[in-house]
């Protein structure tokens, strides 16, 4: 479910980074960044859909700071804000995947273009 869940988002928005190794990861997580789209906003706005998740890493849960452990993956600042972390577990179901892909394009598109930052 993990890799269809990264599959599946790279290949529905655009600028989808995998944070970390593909290979040597748990097969419970899938920390992903959009690239000009706020984490904070993503989550928020995820919530209001009934999809949890986090931003950053599960070692800066809470925090507004970067996660030191992306930054130590030496994954800039501003990647690390537009990070989220979605952890899957026993319960997980690939219905909720599919919701999770289906929903989050739209979530992106709509920050992007609120984004101060534009692509070239």
């Amino acid at each position: 479910l993990r890799d269809k869940l990264i599959a599946g988002l790279q290949k529905v928005v655009p600028e989808t980074q995998v944070n970390g190794d593909m290979v040597n990861r748990v097969p419970s997580n899938a920390n992903l960044s959009f690239a000009n789209a706020e984490g904070e906003s993503m989550l928020l706005m995820l919530d209001m859909e009934g999809i949890a998740v986090s931003t950053g890493s599960a070692c800066a849960s809470g925090s507004l700071a970067p996660s030191h452990v992306l930054t130590a993956m030496n994954i800039p600042p501003d990647v690390c804000h537009a990070s989220l972390r979605f952890t899957l577990g026993k319960g997980t179901t690939e219905k909720e995947i599919d919701k999770v892909i289906q929903v989050l394009p739209k979530i992106v598109e709509r920050l992007r273009k609120m984004s101060p930052i534009k692509k070239k």
